[in-house]
């Protein structure tokens, strides 16, 4: 899977200073330091460069737990890793820090991954960029303590299931830090990302797990990209991820021969991408395919369940191309996400329930004006609690109010919108999200708004300009943001995994 760089290059003595700390730090971590991540668990992923708040679309889409996509180094060469190569997002709590509190706090918690399409074509993957394998070692831990975390992925495929010497380099760094976590009472677990056949790993992948096997390395989930398959045959993706993990199963046997079916069962890990994928409509993935692959993964015990990417989860673009913000199909909001939602074992319906709805769903205004729903909650199991109430997807030039910003489930609220002049005309889906003590639940509101701004305000895309990271233009009609540094490449023309991410219409 994929994402960004950045240009900018840091490496400092600090990274060395870690190393030689070890994970004895982790001596003074929380409680739930020690504890592991389920036996069974769903994860998607979160692109975390879209500036959203993993702890709000956890809780909008009933993800409890996240796989946040992606670590790598701002330059090849590089031993420091950032959020998306991005030093503005170092390995530190100012970088989603709270978020992950947060989740934690509600019985979650996050995968970082390291590596992604980008970083594993650009040299920025942080085991082929740095050759010093303490080093390596010494920026995995810096997650793991930083964050509190029990899990690492490593997502490796493309340019770097080539790189013989950074397997290596990985592979013994990732031995060290087990290590080293097992003198202090703590086990780290490693998962390994990796594209698939459908008749389970191509040699290169299979070499990763040979690899991670000689030097010692104990991979606890090994978890297949059952989509882009690019062999322009016909496709029922389901039936597809069945016997590529099948095939996986069987690789498994031969390298773990003194594991039982069920262990081998219960090192697979399967992500899919939700609607269509890279390659096109041939391979998509359907709601009804995501039913038949949760019930199956059920029946065999697989480790882990996950799609590409959270922020899909919608149906903002049917019949369209893959894309970072949608599915390409036709669905509601969080679909894949409620289907999936129950594999973590240990979920339990809650004691005490409550439901969210709108009333009404729906409204279109003019720019400038105002409109309001009534939030209802209702109980739905055990005794009523309280349910906080908040937004999101709010579009620029509008802003929301609640009155009250909490009610007892089975109560009312009024949630108001203001819009201005400036705000951009369209439909706009905003999330009307009810917190509980043990539950929370959301409803879509569609707010349509008429004689807004029609014209972009971000200015327009130059050809001869250099764009760097962050940076927003307009060109025909859309406004896009550069994900990394760019010149002469037009917005429109460089895929979903290209430099510009699509903000939509203006």
């Amino acid at each position: 899977m994929r994402r960004m760089r950045s240009l900018r290059s840091v490496l400092t003595a600090a990274v060395t200073a870690v190393a030689s700390l070890g994970l004895a730090v982790v001596t003074t971590a929380p409680a739930q330091a020690a504890t592991p991540l389920p036996d069974r668990v769903f994860a998607p992923y979160f692109e975390a460069w879209t500036g959203e708040s993993p702890a709000a679309l956890s809780a909008q889409s009933g993800a409890k737990h996240l796989t946040m996509a992606f670590l790598q180094t701002a330059t090849k060469g590089s031993c420091t890793a950032y959020w998306n190569g991005d030093v503005g997002l170092p390995i530190a709590p100012s970088s989603f820090g709270a978020d992950i509190a947060t989740i934690q706090s509600r019985g979650g918690d996050v995968i970082p991954s390291f590596g992604g399409y980008t970083a594993d074509t650009t040299g920025t993957e942080i085991a082929d960029s740095c050759t010093d394998v303490n080093q390596i070692a010494a920026v995995y831990e810096k997650v793991i303590t930083t964050y509190d975390l029990t899990r690492l992925d490593m997502d490796i495929e493309v340019d770097s299931l080539d790189n013989s010497a950074g397997i290596t380099r990985r592979n013994k760094a990732i031995k060290l830090v087990q290590d080293r976590a097992a003198a202090n009472g703590r086990q780290i677990q490693i998962s390994y990302t990796l594209p698939t056949t459908t008749r389970g790993l191509a040699a290169s992948g299979l070499a990763v797990l040979k690899n991670a096997v000689a030097n010692g390395a104990r991979v606890d989930v090994v978890n297949l990209m059952t989509f882009d398959y690019y062999d322009n045959a016909a496709h029922d993706m389901a039936a597809d991820t069945k016997t590529a993990a099948q095939g996986l199963y069987d690789q498994l046997a031969k390298l773990y021969p003194t594991k039982t079916p069920a262990q081998l069962w219960g090192m697979i890990g399967i992500t899919e991408m939700i609607g269509v994928d890279d390659f096109g409509p041939a391979e998509t993935f359907t709601l009804a395919n995501a039913r038949t692959v949760y019930d199956w993964a059920v029946g065999k015990g697989i480790n882990t369940l996950s799609f590409w990417a959270l922020q899909r989860d919608n149906g903002g673009c049917p019949g369209g191309a893959a894309a970072d913000h949608c599915s390409g199909i036709q669905q509601d909001t969080w679909d894949f996400s409620r289907i999936f939602a129950p594999f973590t074992s240990g979920t339990a319906t809650p004691t005490d329930d409550f439901s969210v709805t709108t009333t009404p769903a729906s409204a279109t205004v003019t720019a400038g004006a105002s409109t309001s729903t009534t939030v209802k909650t209702a109980v739905t199991a055990g005794t009523a609690q309280t349910v906080d109430l908040s937004v999101s997807g709010l579009p620029a030039g509008v802003t929301a109010t609640f009155s009250p910003a909490s009610v007892t489930a089975g109560g009312s609220a009024t949630l108001t919108l203001n819009t201005t002049a400036a705000t951009v005309s369209g439909t706009h889906a905003i999330v009307v999200y009810g917190s509980g003590p043990s539950a929370g639940h959301s409803a879509v509101f569609s707010l349509t708004v008429t004689g807004g701004a029609t014209q972009c305000t971000a200015p327009p895309w130059v050809s001869s300009a250099i764009y760097t990271g962050g940076q927003q233009v307009s060109h025909r009609g859309h406004t896009w943001k550069a994900k990394w540094w760019t010149t002469a490449e037009e917005p429109g023309t460089t895929g979903e995994w290209g430099v510009w991410q699509d903000l939509g219409p203006c």
